[in-house]
């Protein structure tokens, strides 16, 4: 069971790390972008990625694109929250929540079709 729940892990790491390096092309993410990575899996993967293919999403799928992609409005909604999502200001500190948002700018939007909205 414990090798399992390793597998999922770096399973679910290395997705990550591939989304990082697809949106920089060969470029390697900086430690800024590894710190929002490690922080985003830890408090905000739950909610916003699918566990599994057949899952509900909890809150939208995040990428460059979300909010506009205005890393201030990322900020604010990150730091604040929403009426259905809880703030981070008194969990993450400024920098760390810069870096979960600099993580989000590494992850490429999802293609959208004409009439649909977000």
């Amino acid at each position: 069971m414990r090798c399992s729940i390793c597998l999922s892990v770096v399973f679910a790491v290395s997705l990550s790390s591939a989304s990082a390096q697809q949106a920089g092309g060969d470029r390697m993410p900086s430690d800024k972008e590894l710190l929002g990575m490690r922080l985003f899996n830890q408090s905000c993967r739950v909610c916003h990625t699918k566990p599994q293919m057949t899952s509900p999403l909890y809150g939208p799928e995040l990428s460059q694109n979300s909010a506009g992609g205005q890393e201030s409005v990322m900020r604010e909604v990150i730091s604040n929250g929403t009426p259905r999502m809880p703030g981070f200001k008194y969990h993450f500190d400024a920098t760390q929540i810069d870096a979960i948002v600099a993580y989000l700018k590494t992850i490429p939007g999802a293609p959208t079709s004409a009439g649909a909205q977000r």
